[in-house]
């Protein structure tokens, strides 16, 4: 049984409410059987389905039941890029996603906030219009079932006491992204832990993004810049220079010097936009750590994040008692649309796969 005939869903996605259920019982099942498991809990972002979404290969409703299909029934969501008459949205809409979250088994963790602060010619929007902006995330989460909200990186420590108490009232806990090249010991971050610890961090906190533990430059990228032009040699110098840590802010002006063409420093400029951070660094701040955004860019056939080490990753999180969500975060997306098919469902279910194998490890 289709369960939302309003548009035909692709062959390899047709979920009965039957099949979902099987599904969830087959879950606590496993996780009564004796299993050592950790209390980390896996999610989905629907973020990760972006090409298909765009494309029009895969429906809201869709993408929460691919994800519910994997056993990943927490769902992080984006307004903005996929629900339907954003800002406003209808009772209707708010309606509908609850008997998708009942039909699927599935729990809203996080909600995406954007803040669009260019909005007006010549000037940035003031504090008290983010504040406006803000709130009005933070009653569109509270309806959507979200007990968090993803703030950017850009938002300020202001920002964020000032919402705080909004929030609160709400039942909505405020994170602010800790994302590339950002990382936890940077100033502006460590500004932000200071206001979350002041305020408390049953209101505010972090959200860190796995994008800040890549060791190894993700490939899906640099062949993207081969194909676009960028010449082997430089490509292979550039890479083998972020992997090994090395400083890499004088690198564009070197590969500008040997020649390099415009892709070439496009790529050198690339790297300086990621960090290699010891994962180590999530358990001292893991009490201001309520949400996990897992991303990646490339899971091999063999499960394995070819960038990012999860294995140490989860144990840190294990270790310091991390209770919360890991979202898978697919990002690989947009450096393969140039020249193969996208599947991003794939990507996901590989990098599920292998945080179920990670979280149930016995120690």
């Amino acid at each position: 049984q289709c369960l939302l005939p309003h548009r035909p869903h692709p062959p390899l996605i047709i979920l009965s409410k039957q099949g979902v259920e099987m599904r969830l019982v087959q879950r606590f099942h496993n996780a009564s059987d004796g299993e050592t498991m950790s209390a980390i809990k896996r999610g989905i972002s629907l973020y990760s389905y972006q090409e298909e979404f765009y494309l029009r290969k895969l429906s809201l409703d869709q993408c929460v039941a691919v994800s519910a299909a994997m056993g990943a029934y927490g769902i992080e969501t984006l307004a903005e890029q996929m629900m339907p008459g954003y800002p406003k949205l209808s009772d209707a809409f708010y309606e509908q996603w609850h008997e998708w979250m009942r039909i699927y088994g599935a729990t809203p963790t996080c909600h995406d906030a954007f803040l669009d602060t260019k909005r007006y010619k010549g000037r940035l929007l003031t504090l008290d219009e983010q504040v406006v902006e803000v709130t009005r995330d933070i009653k569109r989460a509270a309806r959507l079932g979200a007990k968090c909200i993803r703030m950017l990186v850009i938002c300020s420590p202001e920002l964020m006491e000032r919402c705080a108490p909004i929030a609160a009232d709400h039942g909505i806990w405020l994170g602010v992204e800790v994302h590339s090249p950002w990382h936890i010991d940077h100033e502006w971050i460590q500004k932000h832990l200071e206001v979350a610890y002041r305020v408390g961090t049953d209101k505010l906190g972090l959200i860190p993004d796995m994008g800040i533990f890549v060791e190894r430059f993700p490939r899906v990228i640099y062949e993207r810049f081969l194909r676009n032009g960028a010449h082997e040699n430089l490509v292979r110098m550039i890479v083998e220079r972020y992997d090994r840590h090395d400083d890499v802010r004088g690198l564009p002006e070197e590969v500008e010097k040997l020649g390099g063409n415009a892709e070439d420093i496009g790529l050198a400029r690339t790297v300086g936009h990621f960090v290699s951070s010891d994962p180590k660094k999530l358990r001292d701040v893991i009490g201001a750590v309520r949400h996990i955004h897992g991303k990646f860019y490339e899971m091999t056939e063999d499960g394995r994040d070819r960038s990012i080490p999860y294995d140490v990753i989860v144990r840190a999180l294990a270790e310091a008692g991390y209770d919360g969500y890991i979202s898978s975060e697919y990002e690989g997306n947009r450096h393969l649309q140039d020249a193969f098919p996208v599947d991003s469902a794939e990507q996901v279910r590989r990098h599920q796969r292998m945080l179920t194998k990670l979280i149930g490890e016995k120690k």
